[in-house]
This record gives C-alpha cells, structure tokens and sequence, in this order.
C-alpha cells in the first residue's frame, strides 16, 4: 500500500468514517481535502461502482454495478454508493467508494449496517460486518448502456 494512500486510510479511520455509524454519515469529502491528491471523480458520464457481493448461506457470489446516487438491492441489502474516487493515471490503480449500507429484513425495521469509504485494493480496511452477506467494491467506472442495476 503506498503511502499517501495509508494517510488517507488513517484519516478516515480517525475521522469515523470507515465503520458503521447510527448518526446520518458525513457527506463524502473530496480526494483534495481528505490529505490524497491522487484521487479524482471520474469524467462525466454515468459512474458506477461495480461491486462484488457473497451469499455466505449459499456461498454465491455476484458481480453488480450501482450507480452512484441511486440503490441498488443484493439480497436483503440496500447498497447506495454517494461517491466513486479514482487515482489518476500515473498513481497506482485504485478506486475507492463511499457507500451505504442498509439492511431489510423482512418484518423487521430497516437497519444502517456500514456508511463510509472502501478501498478496492484493501477491502479489510473497511469492510462490512454481517452475518449473512459480504460486500466489496472491485472498481469504478462509466458506463455507456442505460441497463438497470443488478439485483438478487
């Protein structure tokens, strides 16, 4: 992991992004202002987070996009991707999202189970803590097609 990007991990882990959080999240802050310069929103178009989930009660996984700013289901989540960050060409690769993540079972109300950023490279930084499901973000990018998101 290179340097600037362990700074920025550190920040968000010291700020209280990266866990669960019962407060509204913070909005997402842009790469300039969060210590890592080499970080940067994606060219206009339609960005997608394309995201890796697992089914541990099956042991099926699924690749899915979600759009930024619109949820998309995997299962009994609701996954909502705020922002989608990429290093610029001559940083190592990287894509990093902001997501949330909320539960709904059924007959049970609606619980906030992650809000913060994840980090393609190292999705043990920040990751999702449930029993059932695994979430991770793979990369980010834009997509040409109008087809709907994913869902199980």
């Amino acid at each position: 992991m290179s340097l600037p990007l362990v700074a920025l991990a550190a920040s968000f882990a010291a700020a209280g992004v990266a866990g669960a959080q019962t407060a509204p999240p913070p909005q997402p802050q842009p790469a300039a202002v969060s210590g890592n310069p080499n970080l940067r929103p994606l060219p206009e178009g339609r960005r997608v987070a394309e995201l890796q989930g697992l089914d541990k009660v099956t042991a099926r996984t699924q690749r899915f996009e979600a759009p930024v700013g619109q949820p998309t289901r995997f299962g009994a989540l609701e996954i909502t991707v705020s922002d989608c960050l990429v290093n610029v060409p001559e940083a190592p690769p990287e894509s990093v999202a902001y997501l949330t993540i909320v539960d709904h079972k059924p007959g049970q109300p609606e619980e906030k189970l992650f809000a913060g950023w994840m980090f393609a490279s190292t999705p043990s930084l920040s990751a999702l803590d449930h029993g059932v499901y695994d979430v991770r973000v793979l990369s980010c990018t834009i997509t040409q097609g109008s087809a709907p998101p994913s869902s199980r």
